[in-house]
């Protein structure tokens, strides 16, 4: 069947072949298997499958049994397990096609379909892997081919179930099989081991748990690879020491830009993490600290004037702040305080001086010490400390 799918390919006046490959493939292999009865030696088949539609079960539900609490808690994990595995299956070959999946369309749609199937005891309902295989193979183009194999199943299920029962496995498998090939990109797989090593390992995870396990274990293998991400980076945020690029008001990463050349006696540090929280709020004290002492000790041969008089805090990167980050915040005020040094704030968002305010923080450093840019602050920074005594 696959060199039938390959000839189609190939040559577009024999599109019609990938069409009917799998319809043929599946009368020819029954035929064979009825003739020669090779389900005796060996071959596994359909075998009995019910005629006609399911009737309705709506009288069997039961909304108050002893069974029902655990019957809703598996409920939602089948839930997100199916719709996890219909987005995966669904984007992989949205992606191939080039169009949009919408997340909340699928979910809406699968909800509907289940709760509709659910009144005439019908399987759970989610993005049929292998019909979505078969319609790609045959090249569909819009939904319409839905409507015409749910109609198609329906005729079968009424008139021709017995002609299914010698349908051996094996073709059935094939057709899922024959699409494989076309979800497997090398080169896209080679881009992710660039870009990002740890996107190319939750990759891989996903690849070799679905191929030796099942999807629902790829699927974990790749969520937990991605939630380690996730944490790790948030354990460890991004803090930079920033320096003014020359002729120009701007503040940049010295370690990106060498040009950039830091202010004597001020420290600028911007916070690149979204979040200062219980999970990053101690990094970020320690390692303001760790900077502080450093830059102390390379001037100690210097004038008091020489050394750390003021820590100016950017944080236009940061979106939230929570109670153990404001807990570090006043910490870090306490510590540069009790050492003579000058701690202020630079474009706080809306959100994160809103809790500062709440916390009596911007009290305690003083609302004059929260400025809108850095150049602003540094200016304000080297005011005071001429102004020092």
């Amino acid at each position: 069947m696959y060199n039938i799918l390959f000839q189609g390919k190939r040559n577009k006046k024999l599109f019609w072949l990938p069409a009917i490959a799998p319809l043929v493939s599946v009368i020819l292999s029954t035929f064979i298997v009825y003739i020669f009865k090779a389900d005796k030696n060996g071959v596994n088949i359909v075998k009995h499958v019910k005629k006609g539609l399911n009737p309705s079960s709506v009288h069997q539900l039961q909304l108050n049994g002893e069974h029902v609490g655990e019957a809703a808690k598996i409920g939602l994990i089948s839930a997100v397990i199916a719709l996890t595995e219909a987005m995966a299956v669904g984007r992989s070959f949205a992606s191939i096609k080039g169009y949009q999946l919408d997340g909340n369309k699928e979910m809406l749609a699968m909800g509907c379909g289940n709760i509709a199937g659910s009144l005439t005891s019908c399987y759970v309902a989610t993005g049929s892997f292998s019909r979505t295989a078969v319609n790609f193979s045959a090249r569909c183009q819009s939904s319409i081919s839905n409507i015409v194999m749910a109609v198609t199943v329906i005729l079968c299920l009424e008139l021709f179930t017995r002609l299914l029962y010698y349908t051996p496995m094996a073709i059935l498998a094939s057709i899922i099989l024959s699409a494989l090939p076309g979800l497997i990109d090398i080169r896209e797989a080679c881009y992710i081991w660039k870009v990002d090593k740890v996107d190319f390992l939750a990759c891989i995870g996903a690849f070799f748990g679905v191929l030796f396990v099942s999807v629902e274990t790829g699927l974990i293998v790749a969520v937990s690879i991605s939630f380690a991400k996730i944490v790790i980076q948030s354990i460890r945020p991004g803090i930079e020491v920033l320096g003014r690029i020359p002729t120009t008001e701007a503040f940049c990463d010295v370690s990106q830009y060498p040009m950039a050349t830091s202010t004597p006696g001020i420290l600028v540090i911007r916070i690149s993490s979204g979040s200062l929280c219980f999970a990053n709020a101690n990094v970020v004290r320690e390692r303001i600290l760790k900077w502080v002492t450093e830059e102390d000790g390379l001037k100690e041969t210097q004038t008091t004037k020489g050394r750390v008089q003021a820590v100016i805090l950017e944080m236009t990167n940061l979106m939230n702040v929570d109670t153990s980050g404001i807990i570090v915040l006043e910490e870090l005020h306490k510590r540069l305080l009790s050492r003579g040094i000058k701690f202020c704030m630079v474009n706080p968002r809306w959100l994160v001086i809103h809790k500062l305010k709440v916390a009596h923080f911007v009290d305690k450093i003083g609302k004059e010490w929260v400025f809108l840019t850095v150049a602003e602050a540094v200016d304000a920074c080297l005011s005071y400390k001429f102004a020092d005594p």
